[in-house]
């Protein structure tokens, strides 16, 4: 055990510690919520982590996104997170992949190797592409819904895709998966607080993405915190 890990030991145990240094994780998406997903996860000691995301910290992050600052505008997320989570843990395996998933690609990227998928990524298709190709590899995943245009903390629950409710974006992937013959075993973290449409903003479309909410400093980093919870939960009683 490494010494920064003496009080995460005293919890998980030393072969607790063990089973987490050998599981092998992919987080897709390091924004408002990715990016604290993957601190948290490193952090409780997963030893193999793929990060994904071709995006670059854009000045508007910086209200909600960990690897956003105004020193960091214009750089790769995939760079910051990644060198942030070296950081946390040197002995860490870590994979860089940036790029904006693509139907092909992940396809790609998620395989047998890993034992849990985090989807993290905000647009609809690029989120239907990691779910299929983790259900196709046989690999657990856990898919973020949406986080804007919500403030309750005390809302945000994990159930399975079949049992969202509330929450629209997890209306339509729920459906569109359901289409593809996926109607359960997608773990979902979602809120039950209606989102607040006046704060909702049309876009140009670019990126898969037609609108979205607006959004606070906590409800994204708290998603994040639910899947990483699941999924290091999921690890140790295996």
């Amino acid at each position: 055990m490494a010494v920064w890990q003496e009080r995460a030991e005293l919890l998980f145990k030393p072969e607790g510690i063990e089973i987490l240094k050998n599981a092998n994780v992919l987080i897709v998406g390091l924004g408002g919520v990715g990016s604290f997903a993957a601190e948290f996860i490193v952090r409780a000691g997963v030893g193999n982590v793929t990060i994904v995301d071709g995006d670059t910290v854009d000045i508007t992050n910086v209200n909600r996104q960990l690897p956003a600052l105004h020193s960091t505008v214009g750089q790769p997320k995939v760079e910051i997170v990644g060198d942030r989570l070296m950081d946390i843990n040197p002995e860490l395996n870590l994979t860089r992949v940036q790029e904006f998933l693509s139907p092909e690609r992940a396809t790609e990227i998620v395989t047998k190797d890993f034992d849990y998928v985090l989807d993290c990524i905000d647009s609809i298709t690029p989120k239907l592409n990691l779910i299929v190709a983790s259900k196709k590899a046989g690999v657990k995943v856990i898919s973020n819904m949406g986080a804007g245009g919500k403030m309750l903390a005390s809302k945000v629950v994990v159930k399975d895709i079949s049992k969202t409710d509330v929450c629209p974006l997890a209306k339509v992937i729920r459906k569109r998966l359901k289409k593809m013959g996926i109607s359960s075993g997608v773990k979902a973290v979602f809120s039950l607080e209606k989102p607040d449409e006046s704060s909702l903003k049309m876009t140009d479309g670019s990126n898969f993405k037609k609108s979205f909410f607006g959004t606070n400093s906590w409800m994204p980093g708290l998603f994040g915190l639910h899947s990483a919870e699941t999924v290091i939960r999921y690890l140790l009683n295996r």
